[in-house]
């Protein structure tokens, strides 16, 4: 199997040079989905956009979204013909955009999708986000069938909650990829098996 890309979604305004994203994209070669508009982010044109970029590839993905990058990955899955470009993804500080008091450039991305993602997720909360509180963060990480892993008190699991290169959250990132490059690599032994097993009855 290919190893998978790593996809940067970034949120609202883009991640800064701070953000743990741009560390990651410097330190370790990922590529950022970039979008034409960061200040009014319109739903269909970021998943367009999204969509672009997995087809424009035919390797595997993993996507690692921050904030409304995570609202993105459930739009995007809950109507795109091509979820099986993406192997698994890291949503960080899911924010709640059916909030009354969420900015205007963001309320037309209510409501928020509930399917369950077509892939393996781990969802990353802070039980004090300003734009999320704990109980809708656990949620929605339900809802979409992810695991989650609660980091106490974070903000909002950017720039200002000075995380710097976030090892910790790299490490999530290895472990995800791993679990799913095995499981991958398990799934087409155990179909060879079958094909196998197939032919010699017949």
């Amino acid at each position: 199997m290919q190893a998978p890309r790593l996809l940067l979604l970034p949120g609202w305004q883009d991640s800064d040079p701070g953000h743990w994203q741009s560390r990651w994209e410097e330190l370790h070669g990922l590529h950022r989905v970039q979008q034409d508009d960061w200040w009014w982010p319109r739903r269909g044109d970021w998943m367009a956009r999204l969509e672009e970029t997995l087809l424009a590839d035919d390797r595997p993905a993993v996507l690692i979204a921050h904030s409304m990058g995570c609202q993105l990955v459930a739009a995007w899955a809950a109507h795109s013909r091509h979820v099986g470009r993406v192997l698994g993804a890291l949503l960080v500080a899911l924010p709640d955009v059916e909030r009354v008091d969420m900015p205007p450039q963001l309320q037309a991305w209510a409501p928020i999708p509930r399917a369950a993602l077509p892939f393996e997720s781990v969802a990353v909360l802070s039980n004090d986000d300003p734009y999320c509180a704990i109980e809708r963060g656990r949620e929605l990480a339900a809802a979409w069938g992810c695991r989650v892993v609660e980091l106490g008190a974070a903000g909002h699991v950017n720039t200002t909650t000075g995380l710097g290169d976030w090892p910790e959250g790299w490490r999530l990132v290895q472990g995800l990829v791993e679990g799913l490059v095995q499981g991958r690599a398990q799934e087409r032994m155990q179909q060879a098996a079958q094909v196998s097993a197939g032919s010699l009855e017949r």
